[in-house]
């Protein structure tokens, strides 16, 4: 896959293309996607996939403190396992979102992007304060000659319904769920950074992970049972998220004791994959209370993994 991170860098070879935030690269976003690639090898041409960043309402809604399923370059990996040839990411401005309709579909869909065949939703809005609709499209299309492809009413709702659920069910806890609905372990993607070193002087160590992009939605408090790949080796673990009370902590933090490891991954980037719930975050009465509490949840975890 080729990532251009402009319109200009685009190679403009004529394509079929599809757009859309594509927060969490779900299953039912899997499904327009490969719409897309089979439309685009039937028609011998590329597969391009549009999408914008920051996301829209974080330039139009300067307080909308909207939390998102994938950061920016986690979308780009997932992309690139599916298979498309071209992912566009467009800066989302405020000037761009004043582009009337027709200069939206002339200048970006046709002289830039050399699109031959679009694959759309039916409730997709365009131009200056979404002032046009996909049957706008469709005229543009027999103007400027390109097809317009529309994702039925079922497939969109199918959609918008898994996003708001897999949100609603990492903001519970419930990963499996959000799991089942993105069709891959939701995953967190961070830097390894050095913590109070409380978990190594009672038998646990744990890598603090850092994540740089505030808008990434990280899933409720709680232990979770985890995984990560690396140095091309799957290592398993369990993971805490949260305020660490029993030694009165005040800020949150994510905290990964891996299994069978003592590699020194300070300041690594790393990915870990939430597999199942463990239980809500507790403030024990001792340290010792809580080191008793993590070696169940750590037989519990083994056992999930056995």
């Amino acid at each position: 896959m080729k990532i251009y991170n402009s319109l200009t860098s685009y190679s403009k070879a004529p394509s079929v293309l599809t757009i859309g935030t594509f927060d969490g690269v779900h299953l039912g976003h899997q499904k327009i996607i490969n719409r897309l690639i089979t439309v685009a090898k039937e028609k011998n041409l590329e597969s391009s996939l549009l999408t914008f960043f920051p996301h829209p309402r974080m330039v139009l809604q300067t307080h909308a403190d909207i939390k998102l399923l994938n950061t920016i370059d986690e979308r780009k990996t997932i992309l690139s396992q599916i298979g498309i040839d071209n992912l566009i990411i467009k800066k989302f401005t405020q000037d761009f979102s004043r582009l009337s309709a027709n200069d939206y579909v002339k200048h970006i869909l046709v002289d830039e992007l050399n699109v031959k065949h679009v694959i759309i939703g039916y409730d997709h809005r365009f131009g200056r304060n979404r002032s046009a609709n996909i049957e706008d499209l469709k005229d543009y299309g027999a103007q400027f000659d390109f097809e317009v492809e529309e994702i039925s009413v079922k497939d969109i709702e199918d959609v918008a319904i898994s996003s708001t659920k897999i949100r609603n069910a990492l903001n519970n806890g419930d990963v499996k769920t959000a799991n089942t609905y993105l069709g891959y372990n939701y995953f967190l993607s961070g830097i390894v950074v050095k913590g109070k070193q409380i978990g190594s002087k009672i038998g646990f160590p744990t890598a603090n992970v850092k994540i740089p992009e505030d808008y990434k939605l990280i899933p409720k408090n709680g232990a979770y049972v985890v995984q990560s790949n690396i140095n091309n080796t799957t290592v398993y673990g369990m993971m805490n998220i949260g305020t660490n009370p029993t030694v009165n902590g005040k800020t949150q933090s994510i905290e990964v004791h891996f299994f069978n490891f003592n590699e020194n991954i300070y300041d690594t980037s790393i990915q870990v994959e939430l597999i199942d719930r463990l239980r809500d975050e507790q403030k024990f009465d001792s340290v010792e209370l809580l080191k008793e509490q993590l070696n169940k949840d750590k037989e519990k975890a083994l056992t999930l993994f056995n």
